[in-house]
């Protein structure tokens, strides 16, 4: 994410694996990966308990690297697989732990200038009488939106890899992959979170403005005293949405972010399947009810069969 002309603009570029696990120079084998649990650094802001996520990165020493988010999607999704390929979007869905470790993240690397943190969020923040009711908050969320404009624009070189996407490309609607099938986004803290910031307000609080209000206000107390109750926060703070899903922005939002010509050709070819499911058993363990699992299933059964002199079979 940078500010281009006074504004907030996602672009994309290039990113490393160490700089995604946050690792420095150490290679693969010198790291430990935890899945679905709790990255510790960030439980001292926390009065309560923090949720896990989906990816704790550690050396072997046991030090806490990087907190990842992994979300699996697929291209096309069904809204924009009528349109040129071009156009072509993956929805992706957004728990609440995604948001709740996105704010926690973003204040680890800033909460020496708590100060300055709170004069961008009190003069809005503290006039808000309840956080709770809906009426108060569909009025408040333009005034958090320019907070967290300024905030954004203020401490963007302090944004940090936190959700990565790998996606997986059909042929349109059909199960079937496309040649070039797999690739991956990485999306910084702060660009992620465009996702919801951006969102159109509307009178009545939905799911993207809820979101808005989660994240200001826990900068807002992280920066008041360096703790919050962030469980209450996101119990108490649902505005009659239910709270299984924080946001699911669709395809076509999505691709509004996402330029990068290799959305259109994903750098991963269906050939290279083999070399990663190396045991041909292996395939015989998909569960064809996942939608990732009958793409590969389809693809090792009819699509990628060769003959016994390695020729494939079309």
């Amino acid at each position: 994410m940078e500010v281009i002309n006074g504004e907030i603009k996602v672009v994309c570029d290039k990113i490393g694996i160490n700089e995604l696990f946050r690792c420095g120079n150490k290679n693969a084998s010198s790291l430990f990966f935890h899945f679905e649990t709790k990255f510790e650094p960030y439980q001292k802001y926390c009065t309560d308990s923090l949720d896990g996520i989906d990816l704790v990165v550690k050396d072997l020493d046991g030090n806490y690297l990087a907190p990842v988010e992994v979300k699996l999607t697929v291209l096309p999704s069904s809204g924009t697989s009528v349109k040129p390929q071009s156009e072509w979007g993956s929805e992706i869905v957004v728990r609440t732990a995604t948001t709740s470790y996105l704010a926690l993240g973003i204040w680890d690397k800033v909460k020496d200038q708590r100060d300055k943190i709170r004069d961008i969020f009190e003069e809005t923040c503290a006039r808000i009488e309840s956080w709770t009711n809906d009426f108060e908050m569909s009025h408040k969320t333009a005034d958090l939106v320019g907070c967290l404009n300024t905030f954004e624009k203020e401490f963007i070189d302090s944004q940090q890899p936190l959700v990565l996407q790998p996606f997986w490309k059909t042929k349109g609607q059909s199960p079937v992959l496309d040649d070039n099938a797999f690739d991956i986004v990485v999306w910084s803290d702060m660009a992620f979170s465009r996702l919801f910031i951006d969102t159109d307000i509307g009178k009545t609080m939905s799911r993207p403005m809820r979101a808005t209000a989660r994240m200001s206000r826990c900068l807002w107390e992280l920066s008041k005293s360096g703790r919050i109750r962030i469980d209450s926060i996101y119990r108490q703070m649902t505005y009659n949405q239910q709270n299984d899903k924080e946001v699911a922005p669709s395809g076509t939002v999505w691709r509004g972010y996402i330029t990068s010509d290799r959305i259109i050709k994903p750098i991963i070819s269906t050939d290279e399947i083999n070399n990663i499911i190396l045991s041909p058993e292996h395939f015989d363990k998909l569960m064809p009810e996942r939608r990732l699992d009958q793409s590969l299933y389809m693809y090792h059964n009819f699509e990628g069969k060769t003959n016994n002199i390695g020729e494939k079979i079309q």
